[in-house]
């Protein structure tokens, strides 16, 4: 028997949608109910991927169903953008519309790393130097620019404010590092002198106190995955955007060296350390000098033998950094706190660890060299082969998941995605035995019966958009095959027809950020009479603004920049695709986990990098049809969409667009729209 009251469920979720000025929708029912199956673990705990198209609503779909649940509730976004809609507009009016309902817990709270809020002690007491030194205030444009945030973080202190940073006055991550700290670099509220009224600790509080806990992908792999407590205990979390955990989840879990940071680290030191130790700081230092030359020798690219040098090298600053580790003095808990010293002891840890995981080079990490630029010099990066171990033994195994997006079917099925989080095809149940509603997919099993399965149900709910009449998907198959010398002509003449007939409306995705300029560059001298910007021309929110604002504009940027941006309406009735958004062959960690795959016996291609490109065609795509009211044309400029074995694989991850490859018909089409 199910432990859900459908009829409560179906009540609060029609008052809810009243109350956002939206109107009942079939999907977002089914998913309501689907969400609350798996909440309630009824009738036995599955885990859930439900795949809501755009305008399903699906926000609703699982906030509903986590207030009637009767333990505390975790939501995980990956964007900034969608938690501010959750936080700043769902939620208030939610909870204003059913808080006083019956079995309805309507308490919420937003939860983040430490370094999101500022530190009211390195405000008020000064930011130690490379020597420990309390340093009050930076000179220059930087001091002025922290001498408004530490006024804004007074205000907010004052006010009872969050003291977040996406809360504060515009400023870059330098600037932002001078009033806020990291978890090492925080001397804990027991010692801080500014502890009872610490942001991060108010968070804190206000998250236990709380049903509903918002926070996003990265702190949940490290509460989760790397079993750092962050997040206080729940029963179920909710992963929405659930197309970008392992891309976060192997972001968290990816560390970064380089000399200059080594030698930082020495710096820091110096003064705290204990007078009969030596010189450990020295020989942080000259270890770090080791590192520089073995990193100047070395080729940038993914190591598969690293270098002796360098191997040689990186033992050096682990060894130092762990003997410096245990040079500094003992913490006795009558000790008054010393910013200086915490920051210092932080900063050698950091390298310790980092070295100790990149000297051991171990087959479950990849280890590369990235090419230097003239603001960043070369760095060793380490990342983990794959995650979907570690994510199926501390994540899946011990919560239930429900995953959410409007694109976790690839390919048609759910497989590829549920794959990369570590849950198996053969563990899939049957959506109609468990009473969840009907699935659009096929191919699941019944049982599953190995002792440590991870039972999961997978379900597509639909759109309420008619993709076929709305949107046209056009492929240039006319066009030559995109060459590694970027934009040809043939490409950049089809941009400038398209974008012509379209009467700009045009969003443009493009594999690089030269393509792109290129291509705005070219569109700018063909179409004088249209604004055409390019990213990098303005920070985002003007650019997007500036796009919004005037239909005969276009806008070209990469692929991945403008995965969140939502433009309903005619702003945007042309999206171009310049090629398929297959990853660099000279990208590390996607060539490594690819040939891991081939080596397993499977297809790495296919598993690695057809499914990449996939997920970000299907999210470029969903950028056109927002409303019900919009139409237009979704263009890629790559004939291997319906040239190639693959093609198939990657025109069922996208929306169900009417397709044609005539250039005519789609001109036509634009100029009727843009007519229109």
């Amino acid at each position: 028997m199910s432990g859900v009251d459908h009829d409560a469920l179906r009540a609060t979720l029609a008052a809810a949608v009243e109350a956002l000025g939206g109107s009942e929708r079939t999907g977002q029912i089914a998913m309501a109910e689907a969400v609350a199956e798996s909440m309630a673990g009824s009738p036995s705990r599955r885990h859930l991927l439900v795949q809501a198209g755009t305008g399903t609503g699906k926000s609703l779909g699982y906030l509903v169903p986590a207030l009637h649940h009767n333990k505390r509730v975790v939501v995980a976004t990956a964007t900034l953008a969608l938690q501010h809609q959750l936080v700043e507009r769902d939620l208030p009016r939610l909870t204003k519309a059913v808080g006083g309902r019956t079995g309805v817990d309507s308490t919420y709270a937003v939860l983040k790393g430490r370094s999101n809020y500022a530190c009211l002690h390195r405000i008020r007491e000064g930011v130690p130097d490379d020597q420990g030194v309390l340093v009050d205030v930076p000179e220059g444009s930087l001091g002025k620019k922290v001498l408004e945030l530490r006024k804004w973080a007074e205000q907010e202190s004052k006010d009872g404010g969050t003291g977040e940073k996406d809360a504060a006055p515009r400023h870059t991550d330098r600037e932002w590092r001078q009033v806020s700290v990291t978890a090492r670099e925080c001397l804990s509220a027991a010692k801080c002198p500014f502890g009872e009224e610490c942001f991060a600790e108010r968070a804190r509080e206000k998250a236990q106190r709380s049903h509903l806990i918002i926070t996003n992908h990265s702190l949940l792999a490290i509460d989760a995955i790397e079993g750092v407590p962050m997040i206080p205990e729940y029963d179920v979390v909710v992963i929405d955007e659930g197309h970008e955990l392992t891309a976060r989840v192997t972001q968290a879990a990816t560390d970064e060296l380089w000399a200059s940071e080594v030698e930082r680290a020495a710096r820091r030191a110096t003064r705290h350390v204990r007078s009969d130790s030596g010189d450990p700081a020295g020989d942080l230092a000259d270890a770090a000098e080791a590192l520089r030359a073995a990193i100047g020798e070395a080729r940038p690219g993914r190591f598969e033998a690293v270098p002796q040098d360098l191997a040689d090298a990186l033992a050096l600053v682990r060894d130092a950094a762990r003997a410096l580790v245990s040079a500094f003095p003992k913490a006795d808990a009558s000790d008054e706190a010393d910013a200086g010293l915490t920051q210092a002891k932080g900063s050698a840890q950091e390298v310790f660890l980092t070295a100790d995981r990149m000297a051991a080079n171990g087959d479950a990490d990849v280890l590369w060299l990235t090419e230097g630029t003239e603001r960043l010099p070369p760095r060793l990066c380490i990342a983990p082969l794959q995650v979907w171990g570690p994510m199926r033994d501390k994540l899946f195994a011990d919560k239930t998941v429900v995953m959410t997006s409007a694109t976790l079917m690839l390919g048609g099925d759910f497989n590829s995605i549920a794959t990369s989080v570590g849950l198996k095809p053969n563990e899939r149940l049957d959506p109609r035995s468990v009473n969840v509603g009907p699935s659009k997919s096929q191919g699941s099993s019944d049982e599953v019966s190995e002792d440590d399965a991870e039972p999961w149900v997978g379900l597509d709910v639909g759109s309420p958009f008619d993709y076929g009449k709305q949107s046209i998907l056009y492929v240039a198959r006319h066009l030559p095959q995109p060459g590694r010398d970027g934009l040809g002509p043939a490409q950049l003449a089809e941009i400038t027809e398209l974008v012509d007939a379209a009467d700009g409306r045009t969003l443009g995705l493009f594999s690089s950020r030269r393509a792109a300029e290129t291509a705005a560059e070219h569109v700018r001298e063909k179409l004088p009479h249209l604004t055409t910007l390019a990213q990098g021309d303005a920070q985002l929110p003007e650019l997007a603004r500036q796009f919004v604002d005037d239909p005969h504009t276009n806008l070209f940027g990469t692929l991945g920049l403008w995965q969140g941006l939502d433009v309903p309406g005619d702003t945007c009735q042309l999206v171009i695709i310049d090629r398929i958004p297959f990853p660099r062959p000279d990208d590390p960690l996607m060539s490594a986990r690819q040939r891991a795959a081939d080596q397993a016996g499977g297809n790495g291609f296919m598993q690695v990098a057809a499914t990449h490109a996939a997920l970000l065609l299907a999210q470029g795509a969903g950028r056109l049809i927002r409303t019900h009211a919009d139409k237009g044309v979704v263009a890629v400029l790559d004939p291997r969409l319906v040239t190639a074995r693959y093609g198939s694989f990657l025109k069922a991850s996208l929306p169900p667009m009417w397709n044609t490859t005539d250039p005519t018909v789609v001109r036509k089409a634009l100029t009727r729209l843009s007519a229109g």
